[in-house]
């Protein structure tokens, strides 16, 4: 029989392929480049690594080096003192996941970075790298941490390239002392993952950019810039409301503190030392909890608050007051305002400082010799603003020289008020009319008030200015009085106050001759009827105003905008309820597109698509059964797919059910959804209501409910979940409700976490839905008293006995779920035994013997004992979240950081057959390659990355990252 030698070849090729896998030999290129590391050392002793014989993957692995079956995936060599430079060629370890080099005494160039796309934390942080590449940040396209602290890189100075804004998944950035130069970046503001940005030390100009506008940015350092620093108004730093430390000081920062800044309850340190900062402390700034607060060295106004910061310093300023809550004299608080109305100008806040204006370097400010202010003389100060009504409580001022400004609206009707005034000059501003009528005796001059004049020339009646003329006969004032204070002698009022006698010869109070009584009759008879038709047309005006804003309310029921994706606002969806549709342009972007069609249609905007609610009734087949995806208490979902292919899910709210408490339920759903947004939370993309209809549309998410793929995988002829998926979605699912619990800028409960309500998407990638029973938490760890609501099963033993909800009720929630996960059974099931029909009841029996945990675990896994060591942990953490007493449970984020370990350490590969995408007709080197490539490939499906959380450290972590960095 004939032998063929061409099997013999292919096994022996095959055997020496196994036996190099098993051995764990290093990818030649990983093992050169981290020889080339060593040789360049000045102390290469520090490392211990042997010189030859042994592989650096193991067994056993070298020191500091941690492998990914043959190529290196971390090395973390941080605080060993070692020196030198680096070799150049470091980007080709490919596989690197975690890079820490940090306080050592690396020199010269740092290498290039570029190409990395598997790395996720680099540490270079204080070492003496004295140059960065250009292309040091292209294709890190997974990046979440960059430390790059404390090196002396290019002393002329650097500027962060663009190309970074492509790292999305970026969490935290760091670059304190690096000689930046030039303003920050924009694209930071944009960043949808970025929680941390440290950038002190360096020597930025130029404001915060507009794009940190409701950013969720929890650190911000900014401080210590070298030279002048960064300038302009801090009024964004209010819309950042997830901020938690704020370091700005060192900078010429200008401009008041935005009230705003009382919104941002999360803050706990907040430094403004060394800045140009006016104006008042606002009052919601002193009530923020904060463990340290710095206000020193600014040119702050007004009274000192109290503070509650459990350490406040505010030096150097110029307070009215130096001891807290004693409050500023009349007049100064007068003047304040007034300086407030113009923004506080800079070249006033530095003189006007002190508790009496009559004395010190008040600019501009003359007094009396009783100490009261009687001249306000600020001509061409280039002002800005509004005249502020705080004026009139100087009661004892004479004169008003603002002229040759650029003030605007209108002049306050109660300076009308001011016994003694003689002399307004709001000359050369934008004041508006009309000008309030003065008594006779003041003389105010409006000339060159460009809207004043455009008033008269668009034919408007003219707006009094300045005393009338005298009418026939009527005294006139003898003389023009000076521009100075009254007598020394009293505080009577001048000539010009006193009123005026009537004229004797016309032997009555009138101040008209007889010659000219029918000539002013004439007059009045005119001016009433001009008045009268004036008033007329007004009222006729206003009624058309209000029937067709009551006509808008109408046509126009409801709108609400989100984007398809939470994180891609140039993606908008809209739905629109209207009667009128010719009346109303919808917008997308910066995409203008009006909507036509029938009365009573309504719209639906994706992008530059329009589609009307006609159309969404036919992608759904009229709701037809064979597009239904699920029944609720609410009602019903179906799928859609419109143009483009782009899918929705529509959850119908059935007539037959309309009550209030489903009301309840489909404005609840809005409302939080309207809030919240989170790649972990299904995003509502729209709603419409149709006489007794309502309808929800949502993302679609393809792979459906959790419960799908648990309990009823086998009738619907699905795969089982593996474990790694298992994970993840706990990952996704604690994430999600962490958001909702503590890092949304309200607190909500969810009420009905259970897997039915945890959706999947193509890569199996979890989303918490169905927000209809979602209470508000008006404090985080207050219970609210609600109805009972939710699923049995599910349900916090508290909860169901005495109706009163915290956010431990979700976390009891989520570890049912978990115990779902680890076994494969419903949380209440009655055909099940007696002892089993209650899964927590059940599970805290079996989960602290490993041996009927294990066995316990769900048959569809077929866990070896790889994973036995996770499922404990994944059975320890569901005892936590479903102890009895809610105070022993631990909040979502202890969830996301025991679930964070767990996805980032155990990652084993999916169930596939083996050697499957080979080539066994290639050369054994490329057989080898191939086979590398596809084992090292991320089995998770997806990166790790949350908006609303960082993973927890990994193994290997360094050890400068603390929680606090983290969160």
């Amino acid at each position: 029989m004939d032998f063929d030698y061409r099997g013999v070849v292919y096994l022996c090729t095959l055997g020496v392929f196994l036996v190099n896998v098993v051995s764990g030999v290093t990818y030649p290129n990983d093992f050169k480049i981290l020889n080339d590391l060593r040789n360049g050392l000045e102390n290469p002793e520090l490392l211990q690594w042997p010189s030859k014989g042994n592989d650096p993957c193991g067994p056993p692995a070298w020191p500091h080096v941690f492998c990914s079956s043959d190529r290196v995936t971390q090395i973390q060599v941080q605080g060993l003192g070692l020196k030198g430079p680096l070799p150049q060629n470091l980007n080709e370890l490919d596989k690197l996941q975690n890079v820490g080099l940090q306080k050592n005494g690396f020199n010269g160039k740092l290498p290039t970075f570029s190409g990395l796309s598997d790395l996720k934390y680099a540490y270079l942080d204080e070492n003496q790298f004295d140059t960065i590449p250009a292309d040091f940040f292209d294709g890190l396209s997974n990046v979440q941490v960059l430390a790059l602290d404390k090196n002396p890189f290019n002393k002329s100075g650097w500027s962060i390239p663009t190309v970074l804004q492509d790292s999305a998944q970026l969490a935290i950035f760091s670059c304190m002392s690096c000689n930046i130069v030039g303003p920050v970046p924009e694209f930071f503001g944009k960043l949808p993952s970025l929680t941390a940005l440290k950038l002190s030390y360096n020597r930025l100009t130029g404001k915060i950019p507009d794009s940190f506008h409701d950013s969720m940015l929890q650190i911000l350092w900014l401080n210590n810039q070298n030279s002048l620093g960064m300038t302009g108004p801090i009024d964004l730093i209010g819309t950042m409301d997830q901020l938690m430390s704020l370091w700005l000081q060192g900078n010429s920062f200008s401009g008041p503190i935005p009230d705003t800044i009382g919104d941002l309850t999360s803050l706990k340190n907040l430094s403004f030392n060394g800045n140009q900062l006016v104006g008042l402390i606002p009052q919601g700034l002193a009530n923020l909890n904060l463990s340290m607060l710095d206000l020193n060295n600014n040119k702050l106004m007004g009274p000192i608050p109290k503070f509650r910061a459990a350490k406040a310093t505010y030096s150097s300023n110029s307070f009215c007051q130096p001891t807290p809550s004693v409050p500023c004299a009349p007049q100064v608080n007068a003047l304040l305002d007034l300086l407030g109305g113009w923004n506080y100008p800079a070249n006033l806040a530095a003189e006007w400082s002190g508790n009496d204006p009559c004395t010190g370097p008040w600019l501009g400010i003359s007094c009396n010799p009783k100490g009261q202010v009687t001249i306000v003389n600020l001509q061409n100060k280039n002002l800005t603003g509004t005249l502020s009504p705080s004026l009139a409580n100087l009661d004892s001022l004479l004169e008003v020289h603002l002229k040759g400004n650029s003030l605007h609206g209108p002049v306050p009707a109660n300076l009308t008020k001011l016994r003694f005034l003689r002399l307004l000059d709001l000359g050369g501003n934008n004041f508006d009319p009309p000008l309030p009528k003065f008594r006779d005796g003041v003389k105010v001059i409006t000339d060159g008030n460009a809207h004043l004049v455009a008033n008269v020339t668009a034919g408007a009646p003219p707006p009094s200015i300045g005393p009338f003329p005298p009418l026939s006969h009527s005294p006139k004032p003898s003389n023009e009085l000076p521009l100075q204070s009254p007598s020394p002698s009293d505080n009577q009022p001048t000539l010009s106050d006193t009123p005026r006698s009537p004229d004797k010869s016309s032997g009555s109070g009138s101040m008209t001759t007889p010659s000219g009584t029918k000539e002013n009759h004439e007059k009045t008879m005119i001016i009433i009827v001009v008045s009268a038709v004036s008033v007329v047309l007004a009222l006729l005006a206003l009624f058309l105003f209000f029937k067709s804003m009551r006509k808008r309310e109408k046509d126009l029921i409801t709108a609400v905008i989100h984007p398809k994706d939470p994180f891609d606002q140039d993606n908008i969806v809209k739905i629109t309820v209207l009667e009128d549709p010719m009346m109303y342009t919808a917008k997308s972007g910066t995409t203008s597109t009006s909507s036509g069609g029938k009365e009573g249609s309504r719209v639906i905007e994706i992008g530059n698509l329009v589609i009307s609610t006609q159309d969404l009734r036919r992608v759904t087949n009229n709701f037809a059964p064979e597009n239904e995806l699920g029944r609720g208490g609410f009602g019903v979902v179906y799928k859609g797919v419109i143009e483009d292919g782009i899918q929705i899910a529509v959850k119908r709210m059935e007539s037959a059910i309309i009550n209030s408490k489903a009301l309840d339920e489909f404005q609840a759903e809005i409302a939080v959804l309207s809030k919240v947004r989170h790649r972990h939370l299904v995003s509502l993309l729209g709603y419409s209501i149709e006489g007794n209809e309502r309808l929800l549309v949502y993302e679609y998410m393809p792979k459906g409910a959790l419960s799908r793929h648990l309990f009823r995988w086998k009738i619907l002829n699905l795969v089982p979940l593996s474990w790694t998926k298992r994970l993840n979605i706990a990952l996704d699912v604690a994430r999600g409700m962490e958001y909702l619990h503590n890092l949304a800028h309200q607190s909500f409960i969810h009420r009905d976490l259970k897997s039915s309500n945890i959706l999947l998407d193509d890569d199996f990638r979890a989303k918490v839905s169905d927000f209809g029973l979602v209470k508000l938490a008006p404090d985080k760890e207050r219970s609210v008293a609600t109805r009972l609501a939710g699923t049995f099963g599910y349900l916090a033993p508290e909860y169901a006995v005495t109706g009163k909800v915290t956010t431990k009720i979700d976390v009891f929630s989520f570890g049912v779920v978990l115990m779902e996960l680890v076994t494969g059974l419903t949380a209440l099931d009655e055909h099940r035994s007696e002892e089993t029909r209650y899964l927590v009841e059940w599970f805290w029996q079996i989960k602290s013997n490993k041996v009927n945990l294990i066995a316990s675990v769900d048959p569809a896994l077929d866990a070896k004992e790889d994973i036995h060591k996770s499922i404990f942990l994944i059975a320890e953490l569901a005892g936590h979240c479903t102890a009895r007493d809610p105070n022993h449970r631990p909040d979502m984020s202890h969830a996301v950081n025991v679930l964070g370990q767990l996805v980032d350490i155990w990652k084993p590969v999916e169930e596939s057959d083996e050697y499957s995408g080979i080539d066994y007709n290639l050369p054994l080197s490329e057989m080898l390659k191939d086979w590398q490539d596809e084992d090292t490939g991320d089995f998770t499906g997806t990166s790790q990355d949350s908006r609303g959380s960082i993973p927890a450290k990994p193994t290997g972590f360094a050890d400068s990252f603390t929680s606090n960095d983290a969160r």
